[in-house]
């Protein structure tokens, strides 16, 4: 997810995917890396992530667990903001968005805005 380093990444993707909190020895079984990782350095990742904003955690006994503050929707349409802001021209970005969208994504479009309706 843009924003994110790719082993923040990584760990949203596992919070993204649990039904439930997650204390990091539970992240660190579901993450999918190259190579093996340090519980502290999971850890740390996790911590970083709650200074961001991108998770909340909850003690759970001596230790912590975390989930995501908002869902991955939420979360890529707050990106979306942001570049649409950050851009100084909105209206061109989404244009030019709307002249390279996929098949796909020009049916989501006519879909959210009633074309299909």
């Amino acid at each position: 997810m843009h924003g994110l380093g790719e082993l923040e990444g990584k760990v949203m993707d596992v919070l993204w995917g649990a039904d439930r909190p997650q204390r990091v020895r539970e992240v660190l079984e579901h993450l999918d890396t190259a190579r093996p990782l340090a519980y502290t350095t999971v850890m740390t990742v996790l911590d970083n992530l709650h200074g961001k904003g991108w998770v909340h955690r909850e003690r759970d006994g001596r230790a912590y667990a975390y989930l995501p503050a908002r869902s991955r929707e939420e979360a890529g349409a707050q990106l979306l903001r942001e570049v649409l802001e950050s851009s100084g021209n909105a209206e061109r970005v989404l244009l030019h968005f709307a002249e390279s969208a996929t098949e796909r994504e020009s049916e989501l479009l006519r879909k959210v805005f009633g074309e299909d309706r």
